[in-house]
């Protein structure tokens, strides 16, 4: 590897690296082996760095080289572990709480435009700047500030509506049971959507 590469591949490390930390942190939940993660990328990457043609794609490869770094860590503890007899006592959240509000987030950001869900996508999931945003959908950086906050908005009116949506539901289930040995737990349901 020439010299102006070497220096080149340090300046994008030094300008992305915390996006792509960013990133590693998706993909593994502690710190720690999320650094590991990214470290380990970035040696796999130097190796191939005069290899990539469009530098503009860089973190979309890096990206790449993570997921399939933790895909073999992976493979790898699995084949660690060892079965045993006795089941630890430890107990462990199940996530079910986590994965129905991801649910809900995923199934919301479909009433956004293409363009809203994109600017929404960016300047909050992959926490680019908004500068970075615009940058990337080619557009100004008021534009991008705009557009964030109406999407913001129907987001915002969108979660009120299902939730009042919830409510009359439960609220109707609570009106059939007023007259059942359950009444007080119809009472509770209006109490909990009142609030």
């Amino acid at each position: 590897m020439a010299h102006g590469e070497v220096l080149e591949f340090e300046d994008y490390v030094r300008t992305r690296q915390d996006a792509l930390l960013r990133s590693a942190r998706r993909l593994v939940p502690d710190p720690v082996d999320a650094q590991d993660l990214l470290q380990t990328a970035l040696a796999r990457t130097y190796g191939r760095w005069d290899g990539i043609a469009d530098k503009s794609l860089a973190d979309a490869y890096l990206r790449r080289v993570m997921i399939n770094t933790r895909t073999e860590w992976w493979r790898a503890r699995k084949l660690d572990e060892v079965p045993t007899e006795q089941l630890p006592d430890a107990s462990v959240e199940d996530g079910t709480e986590q994965r129905a509000d991801r649910a809900l987030l995923m199934d919301i950001l479909k009433v956004l435009a293409p363009k809203q869900r994109s600017v929404v996508v960016l300047r909050h999931w992959e926490q680019m700047s908004t500068e970075e945003t615009a940058a990337a959908l080619g557009m100004s950086a008021g534009t991008v500030k705009s557009t964030l906050h109406r999407a913001l908005a129907r987001l915002r009116q969108e979660l009120e509506s299902r939730a009042i949506d919830s409510c009359d539901q439960a609220l109707g289930r609570a009106g059939r049971m007023e007259h059942t040995p359950h009444a007080e737990h119809a009472e509770m349901g209006r109490e909990r959507c009142a609030a």
